[in-house]
C-alpha cells in the first residue's frame, strides 16, 4: 500500500536525480533508504500531517529524517529538474499545449509566518503566502513561484513568463514562448501589454469596464481548475513550513505529481 505512493514510473524518473550521500564521518545507523523518504515526503504532501506525526513504523524513519531528505533534495534542484523532465517526455507526445498559457494566484495561511509571507489581503491580514501557476492550455503547470500574501499578481508576471522552461516538442525542437496568454484584471496594464508584445506574445488580458471576465473564463478556467488539484494536495493548503525554499521544493513536487498524473494516467 505504501509503495502505490511512488510506482515505480515515478521512482525511475527521479533516482537519477538525486545527489550522492555524503560519506559518514563516523559509524552509525546506516541511511535511510531513498525510495522510503521520498514515499514518507509524497506523503506528508498528500496527506498534510505534520512531519513528527509521521507513522515510522510504516515508512522506517522518522519525519525528522523525511524532512532532512526533502531540504538536502531541495537545495540539489532536484524537484525543478523533475518538472523539466516530465514536460520534457510530455512534449515529445504532444500533450504540452503552448497555443495559449493562463496565469494565476492563490492564497494560503502561513501558520509560523517565515520568508515571503504578509499580511493577507482576503484571510484578514493574518500572515500568508501566496502560490503563482503558470499553465498550458489543457492546464499543466509549466512554472510556479511563491511570494507574501500581500504581493500583488502582476510583480511575479514576467518572472513567471521567463521562468518557463524550453519545453522538446514532438518536432524535437524546443519551445517556451506560447502564442497566447490569458489573464484576469489584476493582470491588466499597458507595461505587461508591451511587455508581451516584446516577447511575440499576444496577450488576452481583461480591461476593466470593457471586458467582462466570463468571456476569458472560457480559456482561463483552466488555470483555476490547477489550483485546486494543488489544494488537493493538503500539505500545499496552508503554508506550514517556516523555510521558504522547502515550502517552493513542496509546491513544485506538487506540480511534478500532476504532470505525472497527465503522463501515466492511474499510477498517483
Amino acid at each position: 500500500m505504501v509503495r502505490e505512493l511512488v510506482p515505480d514510473a515515478f521512482w525511475q524518473r527521479v533516482a537519477p536525480l538525486l545527489p550522492p550521500p555524503r560519506p559518514k564521518k563516523k559509524m552509525g545507523r546506516p541511511r535511510a533508504d531513498d525510495r522510503a523518504a521520498l514515499e514518507a515526503i509524497v506523503f506528508v504532501l498528500r496527506s498534510g500531517i505534520p512531519w513528527e506525526m509521521l507513522p515510522r513504523k510504516q515508512f522506517g524513519l522518522s519525519g525528522m529524517t523525511a524532512w532532512r531528505r526533502l531540504e538536502e533534495w531541495t537545495r540539489a534542484g532536484v524537484w525543478e529538474q523533475l518538472q523539466a523532465r516530465l514536460l520534457d517526455e510530455l512534449g515529445l507526445r504532444g500533450k504540452v499545449d503552448f497555443s495559449r498559457v493562463s496565469i494565476d494566484s492563490s492564497s494560503v495561511r502561513a501558520s509560523k509566518r517565515g520568508p515571503f509571507t504578509g499580511p493577507s489581503p482576503t484571510d484578514r491580514a493574518k500572515a500568508g503566502s501566496k502560490h503563482h501557476l503558470l499553465v498550458d492550455a489543457q492546464g499543466l503547470p509549466l512554472t510556479e513561484s511563491v511570494t507574501a500574501a500581500n504581493v500583488h499578481d502582476t510583480h511575479e508576471f514576467f518572472p513567471l513568463i521567463d521562468s518557463v522552461p524550453a519545453v522538446r516538442m514532438p518536432s524535437g525542437q524546443r519551445r517556451l514562448r506560447p502564442t497566447k496568454l490569458h489573464a484576469d484584471k489584476a493582470y491588466a496594464s499597458r507595461k505587461n501589454r508591451q511587455g508581451l508584445r516584446l516577447r511575440g506574445i499576444v496577450a488576452r488580458i481583461a480591461r476593466p469596464g470593457v471586458e467582462s471576465k466570463e468571456r476569458l473564463g472560457r480559456y482561463r478556467w483552466v488555470v483555476e481548475r490547477t489550483l485546486a488539484w494543488k489544494n488537493q494536495l493538503r500539505r500545499l493548503r496552508v503554508r506550514d513550513e517556516r523555510r521558504d525554499d522547502v515550502h517552493f521544493g513542496l509546491l513544485v513536487l506538487g506540480c511534478c505529481v500532476m504532470l505525472l498524473r497527465r503522463l501515466c494516467p492511474g499510477i498517483c
